[in-house]
């Protein structure tokens, strides 16, 4: 089933306490999903971790977390690549205490190196870290190597699905506004993302396609790629969500889609999902 929420709270949440206010919150806008947001370190409240698990299990939402951003899975300093096993080790465990089964992970920068130096290393520690998992009784939580916006950072989708092969429970995390800022808007209709869906479908197979994480969201870009996100409303950036939606709906796949916008991450999300309920008819 495919799933659609927020990543992190849009400005709507207000005061509302989390996780306690999450069902309700999420229910207001047909949402069936979410991602915790680790981005600057794994903190989880007692609350949290006590309440978190019943909650999206009573209401049926889907969790998923995105770990710690200065991950460097293609650093040319070898402890900083341990130190990122390290990172996404401690991002599974946090997983597992959240009943989260995805985690997202930070392809890394390729610095003055190679971009194929750069997914070689990327890909020596991406081994490390699902021996780690695995090592520590996490092998049910999938690591999600993610697509990124800035040219100068590792993470093209064919970067991406080539890490995505180094493990046959690895999916890719494919953030669709990174995509069209790298390229400078290079996604203008439903046959872009056609063509991406077919590659990783042809890549990774029909399977992991289908059950795939997908980020997105609008996002400004200059010569360098990805600048700053934004929300539905920018009419000037990109991309268009209803060329995705359409394939998706197309090929029958499952999906989780998160939406990163800027402060309106649950309510875009929302527009996302009533656009998709739509092509049913």
């Amino acid at each position: 089933m495919i799933t659609f929420g927020p990543g992190g709270n849009s400005l709507s949440w207000g005061n509302r306490k989390f996780p306690k206010d999450l069902p309700q919150y999420l229910k207001e806008f047909g949402l069936n999903g979410y991602e915790i947001e680790c981005g600057r370190g794994v903190r989880l409240s007692e609350a949290t971790v006590k309440e978190l698990p019943r909650l999206a299990e009573e209401n049926n939402i889907l969790i998923t977390l995105h770990a710690p951003y200065f991950i460097s899975l293609s650093s040319a300093e070898e402890e900083k690549r341990l130190n990122s096993v390290n990172y996404i080790l401690e991002a599974a465990k946090a997983a597992s205490l959240v009943g989260a089964k995805k985690i997202v992970v930070h392809s890394g920068s390729c610095g003055k190196m190679s971009r194929a130096e750069a997914l070689y290393l990327a890909s020596g520690t991406l081994k490390k870290a699902q021996k780690a998992l695995d090592e520590n009784g996490l092998s049910d939580i999938i690591i999600c190597p993610e697509t990124m916006g800035k040219i100068n950072q590792l993470g093209t989708l064919e970067e991406v699905t080539a890490l995505c092969r180094i493990d046959e429970r690895f999916l890719p995390t494919v953030d669709f506004g990174h995509l069209n800022a790298r390229t400078h808007g290079g996604i203008k209709s439903r046959s872009d993302y056609a063509r991406m869906l077919d590659y990783i479908e042809n890549e990774l197979g029909h399977e992991r396609l289908s059950r795939m994480h997908i980020h997105f969201s609008k996002i400004e870009y200059t010569t360098g790629g990805e600048k700053r996100h934004l929300t539905f409303l920018d009419d000037i950036y990109g991309p268009e969500f209803e060329g995705l939606m359409e394939e998706i709906f197309k090929r029958q796949l499952s999906p989780s889609v998160i939406c990163e916008s800027d402060g309106t991450q649950a309510e875009d999300a929302a527009a996302m999902k009533k656009y998709y309920d739509g092509l049913g008819g």
